[in-house]
């Protein structure tokens, strides 16, 4: 009977695990079929076909190939103009970046809430509730209209934007090494942040003329219209850089999750995990954001729908997370290019879907996350 239970145990235990890499898979695929829809949307005319994206994309391919001479020397904007024609312009140079740049950007943002919502053991951690977004969005203020830039050249405002929003990492940091600060008193000090760089914006945005004014608010509601290659190259770098020690420490977030003590009972170092693995997250967060401006809800919403579906287990939450959080960012962008004849800040949308989502998820909830 003993050995007829086990068997029995671990034939839902594999079966359990089998739900989990399905669902990974399915987001995935997921994802791939959002970013051909995205493809498709366009200004551009006659209307390109499902099967005219896939074709170009592989066409293209050898092209860069061939030519990765003239693309060192000239760059791969000059070569696009140069080498493509109309569609393949159109897919390659305007279309491609944008919807690569929402897939890393949504995988990181929805992976670095999830890692802080497991360190933290909250269900409302987020870049944007621990600050981070508020900081990012006061140092692109700082640097657009009264011109007051740390870093020079024409990256000023990503520069402005990546240091300020390392700083209320650096204070929920220094609390937790030098106070032994609770998580709920890292959330505290968040929320803090949050509303002492927002009054900062404020008070900026109030004495700005209508030109920057409206540039200001483009980067603070978030955007993916400004995707580039030049700046798809960072963004990756940052996110897979990121995303390897989060999913390494993935097992010390499960830990972490049974309380302090527990953890601690188990050999981890608690006070050095949390630092760690907030300041990787911060690092993630905040080398999107300076690129995107603030993008909101797809840290908070996205773990939440994930961890409803596979459970908390962080070895899977953590890459299903981040591929639902690109579906998601997908979905709400390219619904930004079709919903008016206007191209809406993809923010802007994540905010009006992220909030009723949130409140049904709320609502629905038939058990606690932690």
């Amino acid at each position: 009977m003993v050995i007829s239970g086990t068997e029995d145990l671990k034939s839902q235990y594999k079966r359990f695990i089998g739900r989990k890499i399905l669902f990974i898979l399915v987001t995935i695929a997921f994802t791939f079929a959002i970013a051909g829809i995205a493809a498709l949307v366009g200004s551009y005319y006659p209307p390109i076909s499902f099967v005219e994206v896939y074709t170009i994309i592989w066409q293209v391919i050898p092209k860069i190939v061939n030519n990765h001479g003239y693309i060192a020397a000239h760059g791969i904007d000059a070569f696009f103009r140069e080498y493509l024609t109309g569609k393949e312009f159109v897919i390659w140079e305007l279309r491609l970046p944008r919807i690569i740049l929402g897939v890393f950007a949504g995988m990181g943002l929805a992976i670095a809430g999830t890692a802080m919502q497991g360190i933290l053991r909250n269900p409302l951690a987020s870049p944007f509730t621990l600050g981070i977004s508020a900081g990012a969005g006061f140092g692109a203020t700082l640097a657009l209209i009264p011109g007051i830039a740390l870093v020079g050249g024409e990256y000023f405002v990503i520069g402005n934007a990546f240091i300020f929003a390392m700083v209320p990492s650096f204070v929920i940091i220094g609390l937790s090494r030098y106070r032994r600060a609770t998580p709920e008193t890292m959330i505290l000090a968040g929320i803090a942040m949050f509303y002492m760089f927002e009054g900062m914006t404020t008070l900026l945005r109030f004495s700005a003329i209508p030109e920057d004014e409206a540039e200001v608010f483009h980067w603070l509601v978030g955007t993916l219209g400004k995707a580039s290659w030049a700046n798809i190259i960072p963004v990756s770098a940052i996110v897979a850089i990121c995303i390897l020690p989060l999913i390494w420490k993935s097992w010390d977030l499960n830990v972490l999750g049974a309380g302090d003590e527990a953890a601690k009972s188990l050999g981890v170092n608690v006070e050095r995990i949390r630092v760690y693995i907030l300041l990787i997250a911060s690092l993630l967060t905040a080398g999107i954001i300076c690129f995107t401006g603030i993008i909101g809800f797809i840290g908070l919403v996205a773990p939440h729908i994930c961890r409803m579906v596979i459970g908390g287990d962080n070895r899977f939450l953590i890459p299903a997370s981040g591929f639902f959080g690109a579906a998601l960012l997908l979905s709400a962008d390219t619904l930004a290019r079709t919903i008016v004849a206007m191209v809406l800040p993809v923010g802007a949308v994540t905010y009006f879907l992220g909030g009723p989502l949130f409140l049904y998820l709320i609502l629905k909830r038939r058990r606690e996350f932690w």
